[in-house]
């Protein structure tokens, strides 16, 4: 008996791919579009995929192609073609808007491009598109099942965009470009009010300020030591108990002993 189900099965999957290497050769559209259909229903998207992409102009406005594209945008998301798969989507959730499939594409083609977001040391060009395509879904479906998923999506990029941005600032103090990284980090600070890297770019400013402050010729040392006694000021404001605040006082301390001389 075990052999002979074992030779059901064994049967069964030859038809199965019979059927599939027949229907890939045949000119028939309909019959790759029947096939196609069993595979992706099977969870075979790589071989309904390229059934579906052999038929998918050829069913540009019959009855069946809100199905069709359907199946051929989650295909691709499912073989984690992500960029396909969200032009798919975004192509599908626009062409049929009274779909009942429509939101869940809208959103699936949001995430799917948010999967192409680069991680936050490279050029992220795609992360701005995909917290672009996310906002827009979250403007036009604020009361959907995925708006959680949406915004918490949204929260990771744009702190991805913060970080990038809080290394480049970084980045000035480390090479010892104090200057540079004033500007950079009064910027961050600026364009990223909320960040949960203030902290941490306030000592830095901090740092930057007091490095350019004792370095400087006389004829500017005041000012920046004015200047470098501010950023302190503004880091003990935000969080007077900073794991900075034991480097940070050592600073205050020289910053102070240095202006005595400009009282004189």
């Amino acid at each position: 008996m075990k052999k002979f189900i074992s030779l059901l099965f064994v049967l069964l999957v030859l038809n199965s791919c019979s059927e599939y290497q027949k229907a890939l050769k045949n000119d028939d559209i309909a019959k790759k579009f029947e096939v196609g259909t069993k595979m992706y229903e099977k969870g075979k998207f790589s071989k309904a995929l390229r059934l579906f992409e052999q038929i998918a102009p050829s069913y540009q406005g019959k009855p069946q192609a809100e199905k069709l594209f359907y199946m051929y945008a989650k295909s691709f998301y499912a073989e984690k073609q992500y960029y396909p798969a969200s032009y798919q989507f975004e192509k599908f959730s626009s062409t049929y808007p009274k779909s009942e499939k429509a939101e869940e594409a809208a959103y699936l083609g949001a995430y799917s491009f948010s999967k192409l977001s680069p991680r936050y040391s490279l050029d992220q060009v795609d992360t701005y598109k995909a917290i672009d395509k996310l906002q827009s879904f979250i403007n036009n479906y604020p009361n959907s099942e995925f708006l959680p998923e949406a915004n918490r999506i949204a929260k990771e990029l744009r702190e991805k965009i913060e970080k990038k941005n809080f290394e480049i600032a970084k980045q000035y103090n480390t090479i010892s470009d104090y200057k540079s990284a004033l500007i950079a980090l009064d910027n961050f600070i600026a364009d990223f009010p909320g960040t949960p890297y203030k902290e941490k770019a306030l000592y830095y400013k901090l740092d930057s300020a007091y490095n350019l402050a004792i370095n400087s010729v006389p004829a500017k040392m005041q000012e920046r030591l004015v200047v470098a006694k501010s950023a302190y000021a503004s880091l003990m404001k935000f969080n007077a108990s900073t794991e900075y605040k034991s480097k940070a006082d050592e600073m205050l301390a020289r910053i102070e002993t240095d202006l005595k001389q400009f009282s004189k």
